[in-house]
């Protein structure tokens, strides 16, 4: 598989942007603070991380909107 073309500043799910510090900070080389994901309250079921293509899988972050979305349907 050719893993250059995986944006890993876009969500896995919808595609949109993932707002990841880690991957902002790798990209531009500025000290970020800590990923809105470290900070929330709620966890990532298996359900929602099961649903990531697994070509994805731990390459890109998903999204605050599809993590929120997940837990409120559950």
């Amino acid at each position: 598989m050719d893993y250059s073309s995986l944006d890993a500043s876009h969500c896995p799910l919808c595609g949109e942007a993932n707002r990841c510090a880690m991957e902002v900070e790798r990209e531009t080389g500025q000290k970020q603070p800590p990923c809105w994901c470290m900070a929330t309250e709620f966890s990532f079921s298996p359900e929602l991380l099961a649903r990531v293509p697994p070509e994805k899988r731990g390459l890109a972050c998903i999204c605050a909107r599809c993590a929120v979305l997940a837990a409120v349907q559950a």
